[in-house]
């Protein structure tokens, strides 16, 4: 299971990685094998069920396995009840919009970094990927530079972007417009 890392996390002798600001706001994914309880586990299984199942509607993840992580990590429990307003012309009033505030600040200020970002799937720009996974193949060097766990998630990454036809855009941004993979 991977588990999000916030911070300098194991980078501050890497003569590779430099930071003007002791890398505040930083936050990287550190496959463990060994990490998450059996219902840790699940409960990301079923995050990821639903993106799948959900993948042509909802263009991003949700970050719900960094939302997932985090909330249980601070022991998070929503006592704000949630608010509902019916369709049928139900007038809001100032109590209804400040309990729908204070709950969504609730989960928010819990799901903030103790560097005070929040972290996020920067899906941004799948065609990196491509280019960087065919030089790896070419030179020799994909199985010694990428797990078996970083080739899994790569391509469940790939997968899951892709566009009902099999193409797939730039970023996840563009996929619902034009397929422009392995076009470089």
């Amino acid at each position: 299971m991977s588990r999000l890392k916030i911070g300098d996390h194991r980078t501050k002798n890497d003569p590779y990685i430099f930071s003007t600001n002791n890398h505040v706001g930083r936050h990287i994914w550190e496959f463990d094998p060994d990490a998450g309880s059996p219902e840790e586990l699940a409960e990301v299984e079923e995050a990821r069920l639903n993106y799948f199942n959900n993948r042509f509607n909802v263009k991003n993840s949700s970050d719900l396995i960094w939302q997932i992580q985090v909330l249980r990590e601070k022991k998070f429990k929503q006592t704000i009840p949630q608010v509902k307003i019916d369709d049928h012309g139900e007038e809001i009033t100032l109590e209804t919009a400040t309990g729908a505030l204070r709950r969504a600040v609730h989960i928010f200020s819990a799901l903030q970094s103790s560097h005070g970002h929040w972290p996020a799937d920067n899906s941004g720009p799948l065609f990196f990927n491509t280019p960087f996974v065919i030089c790896l193949y070419i030179t020799g060097y994909l199985n010694i530079v990428l797990s078996s766990e970083h080739r899994k998630e790569m391509l469940r990454y790939t997968y899951n972007h892709q566009n009902e036809d099999g193409g797939g855009g730039g970023d996840y941004t563009l996929r619902a417009q034009h397929n422009v993979w392995y076009c470089f």
